[in-house]
């Protein structure tokens, strides 16, 4: 029996983009499967160019 692994999506409360960790970003370097707490500290936000301070787990 295989490890289900849950990933998490992650919304900018700025802006609403959303980082997904099961897809990564791979045209900034963060690869497929990459956990929100493993991206840098200093990443900021693709579209309004905020820090990580402003995401918050998205819950369904």
């Amino acid at each position: 029996m295989s490890e289900v692994i849950e990933y998490k999506s992650w919304i900018c409360l700025i802006c609403g983009w959303i980082y997904n960790e099961e897809e990564g970003l791979p045209g900034e370097g963060i690869p497929a499967g990459t956990r929100f707490a493993e991206i840098p500290e200093d990443w900021r936000c693709p579209l309004c160019d905020v820090g990580k301070t402003e995401f918050s787990v998205v819950e369904f």
